[in-house]
């Protein structure tokens, strides 16, 4: 069978879903139209989600890494979380990695254990602890992430802040790194936290003007030359950043669509984009946490 071709429309179309308001039934009769066929749709589409299978490239197991379950005091109750740090380390900076609106999953652990390679203690909270968990189906999950309120989201990343500042291994220099609705969350988490001092965001919704003068991060924002959506909010963000002398860095990677970075979805994903942001963001966190 000849290649499905992906166009920006169908990738446009995924974004609507997964982050907007069109449901899966929908998305898939869109897409439908698009690709030409019921079957030529049924092969996109997983290419353009995300694949579990393609999750993991630091295995769980890898030596060279501590690896953890843990749980932190939140609100309502605990959060749980998935730490990740370089064997027999003692003091290490320390990083938040906030997931997109699928949860807790096995990308974002990943993505946790890569930051740990680096040289930082790096935890992922599961921002679904109070709903019971990020469950298996990431339709399900997507539903979750609205059903919580920001203030509670708010008050869970800043006391990850401060379990992370006291934690045994951890220098007390505390950063964010957060992707898509992640993202979005880093960048409210630097208005929230004056304890944070360093916050890297991809892809992620900006705050409001007038909350940028809460902010004492460093930040490093990642967008997608493609991202319509969320680029709009840019040149405000800028502007607000800029009037009140904040310490920050933008960088738009042209012709990539949002969630570049992310490895598991063969659409999306474009690696010389993702791996000049993630060098960007290891330098930036090492400096900014040193």
């Amino acid at each position: 069978m000849e290649h499905p071709k992906i166009t920006q429309a169908m990738i446009s179309a995924y974004d609507e879903y997964t982050h907007l308001t069109l449901d899966r039934r929908d998305f898939m009769r869109k897409l439908r139209a698009l690709a030409g066929s019921g079957a030529a749709a049924a092969a996109i589409a997983p290419m353009l989600a995300a694949s579990k299978a393609a999750a993991e490239v630091i295995p769980e197991n890898d030596d060279r890494l501590t690896t953890t379950d843990l749980t932190y005091r939140g609100a309502p109750g605990d959060i749980k979380a998935y730490a990740a740090m370089p064997k027999d380390a003692t003091k290490l900076p320390a990083v938040i990695v906030i997931h997109e609106n699928r949860g807790l999953n096995a990308h974002i652990k990943d993505v946790t254990r890569r930051l740990a390679l680096e040289g930082f203690l790096a935890m992922a909270p599961d921002m679904l602890s109070p709903s019971g968990g990020t469950p298996e189906d990431e339709d399900k999950a997507r539903e979750m992430i609205g059903a919580i309120t920001q203030d509670i989201y708010g008050s869970n990343l800043v006391a990850a802040v401060e379990f992370l500042k006291g934690h045994q291994n951890s220098t007390g220099n505390v950063g964010a790194i957060g992707f898509c609705w992640g993202g979005g969350q880093v960048n409210r988490l630097a208005t929230l936290s004056p304890d944070l001092k360093a916050g890297v965001a991809y892809y992620g919704a900006q705050v409001p003007a007038e909350e940028v003068p809460k902010i004492s991060a460093a930040l490093m924002l990642h967008y997608a030359g493609l991202d319509d959506r969320i680029n709009k909010g840019i040149d405000a963000y800028k502007a607000a950043l800029e009037a009140n002398k904040k310490d920050f860095q933008i960088f738009v990677y042209d012709g990539v669509n949002h969630a570049f970075n992310n490895d598991t979805s063969s659409a999306r994903y474009n690696r010389q984009a993702a791996d000049l942001a993630w060098s960007r963001t290891v330098e930036f966190l090492k400096q900014k946490l040193a």
